[in-house]
């Protein structure tokens, strides 16, 4: 569904990313892990168009999507959730839902199926979002993600900043969102969650991956656990 080869990726003369390579397949979620400053995040901004790799290939559904700017991405079904959240304080959540919402390819992800997954915002649909906890301005983020209709949804760090019990709510929402047979990249500092979710990982160290596996390989790799995510 989606493949990242061997792409560059510099922040003026920086070299941050240096030969990283990945694939996101249908149905499966796929983490990226790694310390901070590893280059998970600069990995989705290249992914996403916000910078432009130096050399290397995205390919999005066999076509390469690498130079194209953000919204075309966006446009041909890769919904992105920025560790920011993003959420406009003066809208209401219904509001925050419908304001980029699309009927996209098959038009399944409507604010009724929304509500479904999502009980507590159709409890807090008439809030405005300067009122709603970090765990509810997360879900309002991956909703408003879904109501583009992707096939492929890119998280980074939904986890950061949430209660425990806000993080395993996080966690089954994504593992319902996988049983839909959607896509998902998920950029994560929170190993447990990642590893409960994720079907292959890649972790980054110094801008390149240094071990891909599954989750059983990953728990069982002290020496990954230890030098590269400090467990």
């Amino acid at each position: 569904m989606l493949e990242v080869d061997n792409i560059h990726s510099y922040y003026g003369d920086s070299h941050v990313l240096r030969g990283v390579s990945l694939q996101v397949k249908p149905g499966e979620v796929t983490s990226i892990l790694g310390r901070n400053g590893a280059g998970k995040t600069t990995t989705v901004l290249s992914i996403m168009g916000y910078l432009k790799p130096r050399h290397g290939t995205v390919v999005y559904d066999g076509k390469p999507i690498n130079g194209l700017p953000s919204h075309r991405i966006s446009r041909m079904g890769l919904g992105f959730v920025p560790q920011e959240r993003g959420v406009f304080p003066s809208l209401s959540v219904e509001e925050n839902l419908t304001v980029a919402a699309r009927p996209g390819r098959d038009g399944r992800w409507t604010l009724d199926r929304i509500y479904e997954l999502f009980p507590r915002l159709k409890e807090r649909r008439n809030n405005r979002g300067f009122q709603l906890s970090g765990g509810e301005q997360q879900m309002v983020s991956i909703a408003r993600a879904l109501l583009l209709n992707p096939s492929v949804i890119i998280l980074d760090e939904p986890s950061e900043g949430l209660a425990p019990l806000i993080v395993d709510e996080i966690v089954e929402i994504l593992r319902k969102m996988k049983n839909e047979g959607l896509a998902i990249l998920l950029i994560e500092q929170n190993l447990k969650a990642a590893l409960d979710l994720g079907d292959m990982h890649y972790v980054l160290s110094k801008g390149e991956v240094c071990f891909t596996g599954t989750s059983d390989s990953l728990r069982g790799n002290d020496a990954v656990l230890s030098t590269h995510l400090s467990v």
